[in-house]
């Protein structure tokens, strides 16, 4: 006679284990379901994918992903008349193409890497321009070329952004995309995200402080990278088919080479030195936790990059 094997029952969970596990999978849906979104919106090359392996956090509320400024009350932006005559903008310039029009240098090289230094603008071909969307001085507008994730940081800094894919040293990554506003405007916001905790002010003081970019309730994915004392992004003014200069688009653009899996940052206190009077226009000044750039009040916030040449504090 055979014997038979006891079959022993399944042991059943804790309520609290339930509970945690049935959290996590309505999670991991509505994050799947903001991911498609995100990728819905744009023609960009680069997928967005979004990761929570830390907490119960979901996708941030009150907030609008766009890929393109929204522009605020009482801002005119004021399209370019005229384009460039050149039917290869690399090789062959018609008077220093669009950048030698407003007498400055040619920003790429053949690759599309930046070769100009940090605190020079750039000045892309635009619609009125002759040459072809595949035109050498054609990068920012082509929007995000790498594929990127959002991810939960394990460290207290909310949200981050990571490459999944190697990114040389020099190439454009992103653009910081807000809502542009008035300064008057962003003083006013600035007290009421002092009260909710968290702002996303970007000063656009490339020759005046008139305008603001504020990233906090619509913004690109610009609006979750975080800061560090020693970044792996650089800013850059670029205009392409506005030229105010008040109102320049804000790039970022790798300033080394970037691994795969490796998290984008810039530095939000970011100053370049003064070598000429055009690289002083290029000083950021950024607001986060409720601290607005310069000239507005701010207060010391401990900085939790944790890199090694980390200067203890935001600003």
């Amino acid at each position: 006679m055979q014997r038979q094997n006891k079959r022993s029952a399944p042991r059943r969970l804790d309520p609290a284990t339930v509970t945690h596990l049935t959290q996590r999978a309505k999670l991991r849906q509505t994050l799947k379901q903001w991911e498609t979104h995100l990728n819905s919106l744009g023609t960009h090359k680069g997928y967005i994918s979004v990761r929570n392996q830390v907490d119960l956090e979901g996708p941030p509320k009150s907030f609008t992903y766009i890929n393109d400024y929204k522009v605020g009350d009482g801002i005119l932006l004021n399209e370019v008349s005229v384009g460039c005559e050149c039917t290869d903008c690399l090789a062959s310039p018609v008077e220093g193409c669009c950048a030698g029009a407003s007498q400055h240098k040619f920003a790429y090289n053949e690759l599309g890497q930046v070769r100009i230094r940090p605190g020079l603008p750039i000045y892309e071909c635009n619609k009125r321009c002759r040459c072809g969307p595949d035109c050498s001085n054609r990068v920012v507008q082509r929007g995000i070329r790498y594929s990127l994730c959002i991810f939960r940081t394990d460290n207290g800094r909310g949200w981050g952004v990571r490459t999944m894919e190697r990114i040389r040293k020099n190439t454009f990554v992103m653009e910081y995309v807000g809502e542009i506003i008035t300064t008057e405007e962003a003083e006013r916001r600035g007290h009421v995200y002092d009260k909710e905790g968290a702002t996303y002010l970007f000063d656009l003081d490339y020759v005046d402080d008139e305008y603001t970019v504020d990233a906090a309730h619509y913004g690109n994915i610009s609006h979750f990278v975080n800061h560090s004392c020693d970044p792996n992004l650089q800013v850059y003014n670029v205009f392409i088919d506005n030229l105010d200069e008040r109102l320049p688009r804000i790039a970022f653009f790798a300033t080394r080479g970037i691994k795969a899996g490796e998290e984008l940052t810039f530095d939000y206190n970011m100053k370049i030195d003064p070598v000429d009077a055009e690289s002083t226009k290029m000083d950021t000044n950024f607001g986060v936790m409720g601290l607005p750039g310069s000239p507005k009040k701010r207060m010391r916030v401990e900085c939790k990059c944790g890199v090694a040449t980390c200067r203890k504090y935001l600003f």
